[in-house]
């Protein structure tokens, strides 16, 4: 699962981002409302954290902006204690729970895991693209459903460019996505291609008709 922390206080941002990972989710950070808009758009999160003083943007706006993109991914708003009306227009506006800060890092994962899994039963897992479907919870893949095992590596590959059907995908956002801060362009430049190049062979893809490449930008799965 990813996660996205949108705050303005490092220390707090640093803090929950370690916690998160400790817990084995993803953990993107940023911090400020514009940088939050562009990882959101160029990426798919499982949940976002979003506070709702920021620079830039404040949450309130990068909230109503990402609803109004069409984008449901689940928001947990962070609020200053006793901000009764922010909570109320955060709700409102389209948020799905909030936190009041000072908070508890147990309060804070359980109000994760019910989000995540609110959302996960109100979702369809299954996400298809020519003869190959995945299953996004169970992290399984079929090609003319017989299962493919996949690498980790891999099926976050496919899930990504799955999420982003017929749109192209930047080799860098695609590395970024799944190696996230491991991923180092200069030394890690054929990582992808390498990847890619195993998933279609696993995939029965070896014409290149499902995963195509964009010369100079990337690949895209076209349905």
């Amino acid at each position: 699962m990813r996660i996205l922390v949108v705050d303005d206080e490092p220390n707090l941002l640093d803090q929950v981002t370690r916690v998160l990972r400790e817990q084995k989710y993803e953990a993107d950070a940023v911090l400020d409302g514009e940088a939050a808009l562009d990882r959101i758009f160029d990426n798919p999160y499982d949940l976002i954290l979003l506070d709702i003083m920021l620079p830039k943007k404040d949450g309130m706006t990068v909230l109503r902006e990402i609803r109004e993109a069409g984008i449901k991914t689940p928001v947990l708003m962070l609020t200053a204690k006793g901000e009764v009306d922010d909570r109320i227009k955060g709700l409102d506006g389209g948020a799905d729970d909030y936190l009041a800060k000072p908070f508890s890092v147990a309060e804070l994962l359980a109000r994760i895991r019910a989000l995540l899994r609110r959302s996960t039963e109100n979702s369809l897992p299954d996400m298809e693209a020519g003869n190959v479907a995945l299953n996004t919870v169970t992290r399984e893949a079929t090609s003319n459903s017989v299962p493919v095992k996949l690498t980790p590596k891999e099926f976050s590959i496919l899930e990504f460019l799955f999420y982003n059907k017929n749109r192209a995908v930047s080799r860098f956002n695609l590395a970024e996505h799944v190696w996230g801060e491991d991923f180092d362009p200069f030394t890690m430049s054929n990582y992808m291609d390498v990847h890619v190049k195993n998933l279609r062979k696993k995939i029965g893809d070896g014409d290149g008709s499902l995963i195509q490449t964009i010369r100079g930008v990337g690949y895209i799965v076209k349905d």
